[in-house]
């Protein structure tokens, strides 16, 4: 079995938190290394994570030979350079979501990747869980009938100032951190994509949307619409309604690593599946190296480029109180 080194670019909390403890636990990974743009940072984090080896600045572990995998978890608008310079080294890369500031980053991100023989995947972990597998898997079976309405939401309160969510410049934006779970969700039950989108939206003092409101049209009947925010208490949820009955989930987007379910109503009876609890982060690492051992991971970054696409639309509609867009 071959065991793929990993070098971490920042010391962003998702990767503290979440990410580099997955990748610990999984047999077939190494965190090999950390880079910070500060020498100290790097080798605090590198000391409390037990990562081997640190660097101050992060074109240094790009260079590093041993290297064979990055994880991006930089802020939004440094996504697209690391990962083009991360290709250019003969790394793979999975970069946390939105894969670029827009959908023309994300191709030319894939094209790099491509010129350089690496594999690059954006990480939404949450299409590597079980349940949402299994809720998938239902819809394409017809448990509920034919889909009629995906509805999602993904909020919570951000207060504080100065954080790069609020920056235009860097990327930040209700939609562009949560909202964009939503309609890859919406995307990723429809199955393909929307004809035209509108939204309505809360602009913040700094520029960028702090609520939004959103419709996705799939045509043939189906619509999903969903509710994003930074200004609201923590909320993750999804109804999926179809002809003959619908699916509830609950903490849809991060349900922990506790057992999760599935609630089915159909002709006023109420079945619950239950899941054995994982985490979703190893889930998602395990499945790109596996991807890269095969040549084919399982979803190529062309879908992040499709996924801004809809983002983009969403904002243009927000900013012309709510104007359809075709896709």
């Amino acid at each position: 079995m071959k065991i793929y080194k990993w070098g971490i670019l920042g010391t962003a909390k998702i990767g503290r938190n979440a990410m580099i403890p997955a990748l610990q636990a999984s047999k077939n990974a190494k965190v090999a290394a950390v880079a910070s743009r500060e020498i100290e940072k790097a080798r605090r984090f590198a000391k409390e994570l037990k990562i081997p080896t640190s660097y101050g600045d992060y074109q240094s572990l790009l260079d590093d030979p041993s290297i064979d995998i990055v994880y991006v978890p930089l802020p939004n608008h440094l996504h697209k350079p690391f990962t083009i310079k991360a290709a250019a080294a003969g790394k793979h890369i999975l970069c946390e979501k939105p894969l670029g500031l827009n959908a023309d980053e994300c191709l030319e991100m894939t094209a790099a990747a491509k010129a350089n023989g690496v594999q690059l995947m954006e990480s939404f972990m949450y299409r590597h869980h079980p349940r949402i597998m299994a809720v998938r898997e239902m819809v394409q079976n017809g448990t509920i009938g034919a889909v009629k309405t995906i509805e999602s939401a993904f909020t919570f309160n951000l207060q504080r100032e100065g954080d790069i969510r609020f920056k235009p410049e860097m990327g930040g934006g209700a939609v562009m951190d949560v909202g964009c779970y939503c309609i890859n969700f919406s995307r990723f039950i429809a199955g393909r994509e929307p004809e035209a989108v509108q939204a309505r939206a809360v602009y913040g003092s700094t520029g960028v949307d702090i609520q939004m409101a959103a419709i996705l049209d799939f045509g043939e009947g189906l619509l999903a619409h969903f509710d994003c925010g930074f200004n609201q208490q923590q909320r993750q949820r999804s109804i999926i309604s179809g002809t003959d009955g619908f699916l509830v989930l609950r903490d849809v987007f991060l349900p922990g690593k506790d057992k999760s379910k599935i609630v089915l109503v159909k002709d006023d009876q109420t079945q619950t599946e239950h899941f054995p609890g994982v985490d979703q982060y190893q889930r998602i690492a395990e499945d790109f190296m596996a991807g890269i051992e095969s040549g084919e991971i399982p979803y190529p970054a062309e879908d992040a480029a499709a996924n801004l696409r809809v983002i983009q639309a969403l904002l243009e509609s927000s900013k012309e109180n709510g104007k359809p867009i075709s896709i």
